[in-house]
């Protein structure tokens, strides 16, 4: 290193990693690669997160609570609110659901089917990411009955089954280019294993637009040379780690959209595949309103926006604090329309998802925080954490005099002056 030049003020350091490193220094350190969770700019430091700096502002007077009282004969009770939602045309017994996780590392290290087994036994709907078969297979070897995907939709579908919840949650299979390519929701849809699900309509296919990690940009990958050979004719790859090093950038599709590809997809899926529910997942942009008005018009069940805060993906360390809006702008920018809006987005905790709730979702996925539950302990953990908002939720409803989550309204959010 020089010693010759000092940059007083300016991020020296930053720069000669840069200079160290060259194309490799736009994304964050490899080490730990595959064991962490990426995100954008901590909580509670982010000057554009709406949802950290809001306040959640109960009413003196509460005709709900009287309303309440009349039908109980009692005071009520925080215990008596209601958590039970509509989420994406399914049943649940929460206004949750577990967001997308793929086919990186940490989301394959058995983790995926933990997290089913887990949703399953609460009721509440999963979400399989993009690219768990073209980078896993269809099928294991030998035409064996499970492979990655198929062995999260069988955990959840058994663990269901056990937990009385045949008739709540749901399974999501998500989309990509290079998963359309593969004809995922082709050989999901025919599969025996999802009949039961197809059967009791809980089964739902989700078009993902893209994602809050890196809107506008497809997936991105480390993957050992070995391993990129394997889907070499699936994916693109780059040497932005030099062309001595053993691992490269595996680069997917982002799509291509505009309104009226969007209209087509969505009514391509509803004519292919008539059984399922239709999804569709849009990343953080500047025209999400525009974008969720056209998914709804053209028929979606539901549309997820994923803010700025989402996603455990590996991105470029520029896109995870400075591109694309917080959640909270999204929901402000599309409030509420009486169609099934889900957010995803920094979700662990009752405060967060009681400010989206109010403002216009339906309801809130959890993402890096379910990965890290089951993580912790891939029996028991998610169903804690769960437990562990569900309370929250019941305390801050009932805080607001309210005994139902669609009662819920943005008048009970006070958002930061602009």
């Amino acid at each position: 290193m020089s010693t010759v030049l000092s940059a007083t003020g300016f991020p020296e350091e930053q720069v000669r990693h840069r200079a160290r490193h060259g194309a490799a220094a736009a994304f964050p350190a490899l080490e730990g690669y595959g064991s962490g969770l990426l995100g954008a700019v901590p909580a509670g430091q982010d000057p554009y997160d709406l949802l950290e700096r809001a306040r959640i502002v109960p009413p003196v007077f509460m005709p709900e609570r009287l309303k309440k009282l009349i039908e109980l004969a009692r005071e009520p009770l925080y215990t008596d609110v209601e958590l039970d939602a509509a989420v994406g045309g399914f049943a649940s017994r929460l206004p949750l659901y577990v967001s997308a996780f793929g086919s990186t590392q940490v989301a394959s290290r058995d983790l995926g089917e933990a997290a089913g087994r887990q949703a399953g036994r609460l009721g509440i709907p999963m979400v399989i990411g993009e690219n768990v078969v073209p980078v896993n297979g269809y099928r294991a070897a030998a035409e064996a009955e499970v492979s990655p995907l198929l062995g999260r939709i069988a955990a959840y579908t058994q663990a269901a089954a056990a937990g009385g919840n045949e008739e709540f949650g749901g399974v999501v299979v998500q989309q990509s280019t290079e998963d359309a390519d593969a004809e995922v929701w082709n050989l999901v849809y025919s599969d025996p294993v999802c009949e039961p699900l197809l059967a009791s309509g809980r089964l739902a296919f989700e078009l993902k637009v893209g994602q809050g990690a890196k809107p506008g940009l497809g997936g991105l990958t480390v993957l050992g040379r070995e391993a990129a050979g394997r889907v070499a004719e699936q994916y693109a790859t780059d040497e932005v780690f030099g062309a001595g090093d053993e691992r490269v950038l595996r680069i997917s599709s982002p799509g291509t959209f505009t309104e009226e590809i969007l209209r087509q997809q969505i009514r391509l899926m509803r004519n292919n595949f008539p059984r399922v529910k239709v999804w569709v997942k849009l990343h953080p942009g500047r025209d999400v309103a525009l974008a969720a008005a056209t998914a709804w018009a053209a028929g979606a069940d539901s549309v997820t926006v994923d803010g700025a805060e989402g996603g455990t993906a590996w991105a470029p360390s520029g896109f995870l604090g400075q591109v694309g809006l917080p959640l909270g702008e999204c929901l402000t920018r599309i409030g509420r329309t009486g169609n099934c809006l889900l957010a995803s987005g920094r979700m662990w905790e009752g405060t967060r998802a009681v400010k989206a709730l109010a403002l216009g979702a339906h309801a809130v996925g959890l993402g890096r925080a379910a990965l890290l539950a089951v993580d912790e302990d891939a029996g028991d953990g998610l169903v804690r954490l769960v437990e562990s908002i569900a309370l929250e939720l019941r305390l801050l409803i009932s805080a607001l005099g309210k005994y139902r989550v669609d009662a819920l309204d943005a008048k009970d959010v006070l958002l930061p002056p602009s």
